[in-house]
């Protein structure tokens, strides 16, 4: 189903609910549809660019980060975030170094802080621009739903 935004035709206050929360089940099926596409031919997936992020906002904070951290944070095993740091160290993106404090325990440093977390992801790019079209109370009212539907999918299934 295709939502045409510039409908002029006044709708039942019930179709607009409607097709807001229709909008969010379309915006959830593409986001898995992408997710399998980057997994097998589009560069770093969505858990790659989720830790250089995590990580690259942990270094903008003055913070380390520990394999451990970043296992934690993404939900994952150690064993798959040694695969996902050797991914991330072969792209040149992380690198993972000793600790100066304790020898025996590792940090993952970003490689070069000047990049921008966002061009890895072209997407966040084009989102943005969108966003831009929004008033400021529109963009409130639009971040106030998707926060909630984050919430809501992040519950399910725990």
């Amino acid at each position: 189903m295709s939502i045409d935004s510039s409908a002029t035709t006044p709708r039942r206050e019930s179709d607009a609910i409607d097709d807001a929360a229709w909008a969010a089940e379309e915006l959830r099926r593409a986001e898995a549809h992408l997710a399998r596409r980057r997994q097998s031919r589009c560069g770093p997936s969505d858990t790659d660019r989720q830790a250089w992020r995590f990580v690259l906002e942990r270094s903008d904070a003055g913070e380390t980060t520990t394999p451990k951290q970043l296992a934690d944070h993404l939900g994952i095993t150690t064993a798959s975030t040694t695969k996902l740091l050797q991914r991330m160290e072969a792209a040149s993106l992380l690198q993972v170094r000793a600790n100066p404090d304790d020898r025996r325990s590792k940090l993952v440093v970003p490689v070069d802080r000047n990049d921008d977390p966002d061009l890895v992801d072209p997407l966040t790019t084009e989102i943005r621009g969108i966003a831009q079209s929004l008033s400021g109370d529109e963009a409130r009212i639009v971040a106030s739903f998707l926060r909630r539907v984050v919430v809501a999918v992040d519950e399910d299934c725990r």
